[in-house]
């Protein structure tokens, strides 16, 4: 790249992958950090710090400055840029010098840049949090946690860019008065594929991949998994993934007789992932809201099918429903599709097909190169 055209990018994020509780977004973020680099940009990712993790790390040429915890990474972040050491500590200087533009991702709360930077801001938004609030927070922390994304940011971010990864983002922020003009869909890149084919496993089995809090709804696949159960006496389910939430969802399990049937696996590796999503006949994300659904196409590109809920935005364009998965209307649906797909298995194994295609559509690639022209018009 032309020197001249190169930019360094500050991205303010409340976590990286390496977080316990990192998730999709962080994947995101991640990759397309990977992609601006490989193009020629210099990439600096603030982030929350946690145990364990370094103050500061390069990896694959993208700095990495970690600062606070899970509330004061906002007003620290504010605060160091405007004392003028962002970008950020020595390390991030010497390498990148002072940022050209800003990457604010809302993960609900915003780091509301526009208020205190003086270089273009992007505002990156995966999804709104209307639905979420009241499950993640208790009513007063809701209503304000709202009223910042809803009402506050809008107008703080009235001047800005943003970026967010699926259509059904972009119609939830059009309804909170962003302007549509100012919007860019970015779609997630599909994860490459690690390790040999598995085969299937013998008997019926579910697999839900996700962080383990409440909005991701683990309850529904639990439920479906004990009322499939007196027919499918074989069935397995399989819960990858680790967070908080995880005691409630064990206890629920043993309340409702299928503790024997239920895995825990924690967090898993890459390519005990992979593993897990070959040898699933069925993955199953009830989450209340997903910006994408990363999940979704991770499984796809292993044939095999998903079943989503319909309401919970991006999943509907990680999946085409009827071809690569299903979408449920509500949680009887959700049971009966999966008892459906489970006994069909022409139909399973075409879906299969359909869903790695489908995945494989989407590259990190592409969308990098997107996220850059962006970059490179600020």
């Amino acid at each position: 790249m032309d020197a001249a055209r190169a930019r360094h990018v500050l991205v303010l994020n409340w976590r990286d992958t390496g977080h316990p509780l990192g998730g999709g977004s962080e994947t995101y973020v991640e990759n397309i950090a990977d992609q601006l680099t490989a193009q020629g940009h210099r990439v600096t990712i603030v982030c929350a710090r946690y145990a364990g993790a370094a103050r500061e790390e390069v990896r694959r040429g993208v700095a990495f400055v970690r600062v606070g915890g899970r509330l004061s990474v906002y007003p620290m972040a504010a605060l160091l840029y405007v004392a003028g050491v962002l970008g950020l500590g020595a390390l991030s200087r010497r390498r990148h010098g002072r940022p050209d533009v800003i990457v604010d991702v809302g993960n609900g709360m915003p780091f509301l840049a526009p208020l205190y930077a003086r270089v273009p801001v992007i505002a990156l938004v995966h999804h709104v949090h209307r639905e979420q609030w009241p499950v993640v927070m208790g009513p007063a922390l809701a209503r304000f946690g709202w009223w910042v994304e809803s009402r506050l940011a809008p107008r703080v971010y009235r001047r800005s860019r943003y970026v967010t990864v699926s259509e059904a983002s972009r119609t939830d922020l059009v309804a909170l008065g962003v302007d549509d003009e100012r919007i860019t869909v970015i779609h997630n890149g599909t994860p490459p594929v690690t390790g040999a084919p598995m085969p299937r496993d013998v008997h019926p089995s579910l697999l839900v991949l996700c962080r383990l809090v409440p909005h991701k709804r683990v309850e529904l696949a639990l439920r479906a998994a004990a009322a499939l159960v007196p027919t499918m006496p074989a069935l397995t389910l399989t819960v990858a993934g680790q967070g908080w939430w995880e005691q409630p969802l064990r206890e629920l399990a043993t309340s409702l007789g299928i503790a024997d049937r239920v895995r825990f696996a924690g967090f898993v590796p890459e390519d005990a992932k992979h593993e897990l999503l070959s040898r699933a006949w069925v993955a199953l994300t009830p989450s209340l809201k997903e910006g994408w659904g990363l999940t979704i196409v991770e499984a796809g590109v292993r044939g095999t099918p998903t079943i989503a809920m319909a309401g919970a935005g991006g999943v509907a364009e990680a999946l085409v429903d009827g071809e690569s998965g299903l979408l449920a209307c509500d949680e009887d649906h959700f049971v009966a599709l999966v008892g459906e797909l489970l006994r069909d298995e022409a139909r399973r194994e075409a879906m299969g097909v359909m869903a790695a295609k489908h995945a494989l559509s989407f590259t990190w690639e592409q969308s990098g190169a997107r996220f850059a022209a962006l970059i490179e018009s600020c």
